[in-house]
């Protein structure tokens, strides 16, 4: 009978050991994969220009001077309490959007510690003023007279996604 004298096998300690592969999980992709829609990657470079609003030429856009009347109308009749800014937020930037609900919040805050209520202005539209000082850019300004006092609303409109969008409005 012979007998044999096998050294006994060693298993590695876990500091010794190999890491593992690393797998691929439901938040990571695996190799080679592109990182573009995990949260918290920063897009390539570019990619914001892209997707952002993109310039239109003004061959593309229709013609400013409706928009720009009615614009002036709305804003008016908006800082007045009679209509609501929300009918507006498709046709100006979110600076914009958030500069009038500023001045809505002290105008409602106004007629509240004159103790009056909105009234629906009668404004009739006066002089329109348009200029293009660039391709696919338009700077007007409207005059509208009411009964006690005339305003002058001054508007910036720019050829964005093949429409106008005012990215200014100043009611002087």
């Amino acid at each position: 009978m012979s007998t044999s004298s096998a050294a006994p096998r060693r298993t590695p300690l876990p500091s010794e050991q190999e890491p593992p592969a690393p797998r691929a999980t439901a938040l990571e992709p695996a190799r080679g994969a592109t990182l573009h829609a995990l949260p918290g990657v920063a897009a390539p470079p570019g990619a914001d220009a892209f997707f952002d609003a993109q310039p239109t030429p003004r061959s593309g856009l229709p013609d400013p001077a409706p928009l720009v009347t009615n614009l002036a109308r709305c804003v008016v009749e908006i800082l007045v309490g009679a209509r609501e800014i929300e009918q507006l937020a498709r046709w100006v930037t979110d600076d914009v959007y958030r500069h009038l609900v500023k001045r809505v919040v002290l105008a409602t805050r106004a007629r509240a510690a004159r103790g009056t209520s909105a009234v629906r202005p009668s404004f009739s539209v006066g002089t329109v003023v348009i200029s293009e000082p660039a391709d696919g850019v338009v700077e007007a300004v409207v005059v509208m007279h009411g009964r006690v006092r005339s305003r002058a609303v001054a508007i910036r409109l720019e050829g964005l996604d093949r429409r106008w969008r005012a990215t200014a409005i100043n009611v002087l």
